[in-house]
């Protein structure tokens, strides 16, 4: 690779980079893939697929940096194959370079979705930092997610991105541009219009405890009585808001609390001498399988319902096709969960009625759109993720976890409620923002803190396109590049 090409991978992949460590720098994404797209020009496909491999290499191995501090195989084994989708995608640009403009303006960000898509899906899915999730700070923008999910976003960004490298390679191409900004104006109309809506329904209010437990106590005996008394002193502190329901983080149980009687008498006494109802993260057991699981307990002290989880870590709760893999357990820096899948799209209710319902996202649950969906189609009428992101130190990850929540919120129009152990544990209205969360009152940290967090949220049954529809955004850039491509070839 030429010198020149090195720098211009090196700078791409540092302007797309930038909003995943800070998302007021949004604006980076709009222009980031430009300097890419200059360095294809005139490349053999080998060349091209390289350079922009390259360019993803560089950009994963850096958004996914916190990933080391669980493993360093598995993050370099990571990086390799996602950089993949970035080489395809150079490839299948250098192959159509002699589309029409005005086909070409369209199939290059339509090819982008489709790679996200795959990506999000393919051996289980990993849809982690979406072109489209550098922008949850950007709130005007993404209320297009409601329609298009968050591949919309990333379709208009990629979409920015070819128009101004066309506008800067050719002053000719300014009708391109043009066409853009109008797209552009009517998306923010759309995004402000959806701002400005009130959303009006049911109040309810919720309370979040943050325990901060460095990952390597939770699981010591020796320290379950000191785990176990720091939640129940911030739910006693909670409950001076008189929330409806306080939420835990997953795991935060640190046992089995159906099974061993001292776990579950604390629990349930401290939600009967309260009065309050209970979410909390735990580890369940049926014979032989063992879940990741959120169980609800009444103000009576009883157990209401349980959530199993659905949509597992692969190589963290469990290993994928164990007879081609069954050697990572050997290799692994850490023992590899033996958890089962759950079997049902749980939704918990509050009332006698069940008028007020929701449903539990655990862990990484929350970063794919279809789960939430299911959730919401079945009743839902809010959101909770309840997750343990203190593997990870203190590093972006919690916020680029954020970025997920922000987007499953708009999709479905509901408020997603989050109870982070270390952080970030929060309250996401249905347009995106996050309107309270546990902080430092004096540093005003969010991460490795503990406290707890109250906020009132609005139940509204606001059903939207993208609830009704899901991927049909994608299914049309799927069919539009399989056409762009059959009309080059005619």
């Amino acid at each position: 690779m030429k010198k020149y090409s090195f720098l211009l991978c090196i700078f791409s992949a540092i302007l797309l980079m930038l909003p995943f460590f800070n998302g007021q720098l949004w604006l980076f994404s709009w222009m980031g893939f430009v300097p890419l797209f200059f360095l294809l020009e005139n490349k053999t496909p080998a060349k091209a697929f390289f350079c922009s491999y390259f360019c993803g290499w560089i950009f994963f191995t850096s958004v996914l940096y916190w990933l080391i501090h669980v493993t360093l195989l598995g993050w370099i084994v990571l990086n390799i194959y996602l950089a993949l989708y970035f080489g395809l995608f150079g490839l299948i640009i250098n192959l159509s370079r002699k589309q029409k403009d005005w086909l070409l303006l369209f199939f290059v960000p339509s090819v982008w979705v489709c790679l996200e898509f795959i990506r999000g899906g393919f051996l289980t899915g990993f849809p982690w930092a979406f072109m489209g999730y550098s922008q949850y700070e950007n709130l005007p923008v993404i209320q297009i997610a409601d329609i298009t999910g968050a591949y919309g976003v990333s379709f208009l960004l990629i979409l920015a991105n070819f128009t101004i490298y066309k506008l800067m390679r050719d002053k000719k191409s300014i009708r391109f541009f043009v066409a853009v900004i109008i797209i552009i104006l009517f998306i923010l109309g759309y995004g402000f219009f959806r701002l400005n809506q009130k959303f009006e329904g049911e109040t309810l209010r919720i309370s979040v405890v943050q325990g901060n437990i460095p990952q390597e106590e939770k699981w010591q005996e020796d320290l379950q009585s000191y785990i176990l008394g720091k939640y129940l002193a911030l739910t006693a502190e909670a409950v001076k808001d008189k929330p409806d329901i306080v939420i835990w983080p997953e795991t935060s149980v640190p046992g089995y609390l159906e099974e061993e009687p001292l776990l579950f008498y604390n629990v349930s006494s401290l939600a009967k001498e309260l009065k309050t109802k209970l979410l909390v993260g735990t580890v369940a057991s049926e014979g032989p399988s063992i879940y990741n699981s959120a169980t609800l307990v009444s103000q009576e002290g009883k157990i209401k319902k349980r959530y199993d989880k659905l949509h597992l870590v692969p190589f963290g709760e469990y290993i994928p096709f164990p007879k081609v893999f069954s050697f990572v357990s050997d290799i692994a820096p850490a023992p590899i969960g033996d958890f089962s899948f759950g079997k049902d799209y749980t939704v918990f209710s509050l009332d006698e009625n069940k008028q007020i319902a929701f449903s539990v996202l655990i862990c990484f649950e929350d970063v794919f759109p279809y789960l939430s969906r299911s959730f919401v189609k079945k009743g839902a009428g809010f959101l909770v993720n309840i997750t343990n992101d203190a593997w990870f130190k203190k590093t972006v990850e919690p916020y680029q976890h954020l970025q997920s929540s922000v987007f499953r919120a708009i999709e479905n129009r509901v408020w997603v409620v989050r109870a982070a152990n270390t952080g970030v544990s929060c309250f996401v209205d249905p347009t995106g923002k996050v309107v309270a969360r546990v902080q430092n009152k004096d540093t005003k940290e969010d991460i490795f803190v503990s406290g707890h967090k109250t906020q009132d949220i609005t139940l509204e049954n606001r059903p939207t396109f993208y609830l009704r529809f899901l991927d049909v955004f994608v299914f049309c850039c799927f069919i539009f590049s399989l056409g762009s491509i059959f009309i080059r070839k005619r």
